[in-house]
């Protein structure tokens, strides 16, 4: 059975992009940047730090040694040694020889943490908390009474109204990650289209290809390849991504994170294809590579409104923009990582982009068909539109 003709178009165009250096060298380098930052993540969640404390009484020793076991219970990756010095002197030498980071002491009714420099906010707290727990048990002890009795009632817990403030975290780290790729490949790839239909046009090449095809063909074709190599290399980044995660403090919001990177995909494909046209019709509405920079100039300003409007929009407008092609191809994704937007809502916006991207598709084929041919100068998208098949 023959191949339509459109595969054989879409395969030159992944043909040629896979041995272009320049996009490989470029793909291979994100790729480095994006294991390079979950890397050095994951570095600093697992790296210890280490803090000698140093005593310079039996009493202090066994306060050293309450704060020594609240540090390493606080899973903030801190790890306290202890030393006990003969006096005060000993203690006091070996912060000045930076052989201890802080010397604890008893000071009156209370206590004190001296550092050579400064005392560390994370070993601070550990000891204020230890210090604290340790005096009120002695302190209720002799009241001929129990913490739990003193403190009932006071305690304080904490809520939000939109979720977990680490998932929020995560989820705007994830949406800026993911809007970017929709930009990267939008703005990359359909540049690189816009640059092939003229370059194919100005050469006079495109005269010879639509003697064998349809013009539509040739369409469909390059649209289908530009979408294969943006979609593989998106999902390359992502996967990447996705294992580098599992290595950082973040991976129990891996199975959220992978939920809503389901829905990227789906609205990528959708997203990028009703672009990918736009991005055409540009190339084939110039006569020249330097006309491409005026024909693509709205496109250019829609991809850019889109990455902003996921970097900046928040509150309603961001609601009512998930739902509007094609700003609901990241905007609706997002607002499903973030827990704001349910399965139908996802479901309501996708059917909105498909319906958006038929009408797309048929509006830039006419375009495409009608201008292709076209090498008298460059045309207006009303003259495009009126000019005889």
């Amino acid at each position: 059975m023959t191949a339509a003709p459109w595969t054989t178009v879409a395969r030159r165009e992944i043909v040629t992009k896979l041995t272009d250096r320049t996009f490989l060298l470029s793909t291979f380098g994100l790729v480095v940047i994006i294991a390079g930052v979950l890397g050095v993540q994951a570095w600093l969640g697992s790296r210890t730090t280490e803090y000698a404390v140093v005593t310079s009484s039996a009493a202090a020793h066994r306060m050293a040694e309450k704060v020594e076991t609240v540090a390493e219970a606080s899973g903030d990756n801190l790890q306290v040694t202890l030393q006990a010095a003969a006096g005060d002197g000993v203690a006091k030498a070996a912060i000045e020889d930076g052989t201890a980071d802080v010397w604890l002491r008893e000071d009156g009714d209370g206590w004190v943490l001296t550092g050579r420099e400064d005392v560390a906010a994370e070993l601070r707290s550990a000891a204020t908390t230890a210090i604290r727990d340790a005096t009120l048990d002695a302190n209720a002890e002799a009241a001929g009474t129990t913490v739990d009795a003193l403190t009932r009632g006071s305690e304080v817990r904490t809520s939000v109204l939109d979720g977990d403030a680490d998932r929020a975290g995560v989820a705007k780290a994830v949406g800026f990650a993911l809007a970017m790729l929709f930009y990267l490949a939008s703005f990359t790839f359909g540049l690189a289209l816009a640059n092939s239909v003229v370059e194919e046009k100005a050469s006079r090449i495109v005269e010879i290809i639509t003697t064998k095809i349809a013009v539509r063909q040739l369409l469909a074709g390059k649209v289908a390849g530009n979408l294969v190599l943006a979609f593989a290399q998106m999902a390359l980044f992502v996967a990447v991504g996705l294992v580098g995660l599992t290595f950082t403090d973040y991976d129990r919001f891996l199975p959220a994170i992978s939920g809503a990177v389901g829905w990227f995909v789906v609205f990528f494909v959708v997203g990028f294809g009703l672009l990918a046209c736009l991005w055409a019709v540009a190339g084939a509405l110039a006569t020249r590579t330097e006309d491409v920079q005026t024909t693509s100039t709205p496109l250019t300003m829609l991809t850019l409104g889109v990455f902003f409007a996921a970097l900046l929009t928040t509150g309603t407008t961001k609601v009512v923009l998930s739902f509007v092609p094609p700003f609901s191809a990241i905007l609706m994704p997002m607002r499903v990582l973030e827990g704001t937007a349910s399965w139908w809502h996802a479901l309501v916006a996708l059917a909105i982009l498909v319906g958006a991207a038929a009408l797309v598709v048929r509006a830039a084929a006419r375009l495409y068909q009608r201008s292709l041919l076209q090498t008298q100068g460059r045309l207006t998208v009303r003259q495009a539109w009126s000019t005889p098949e």
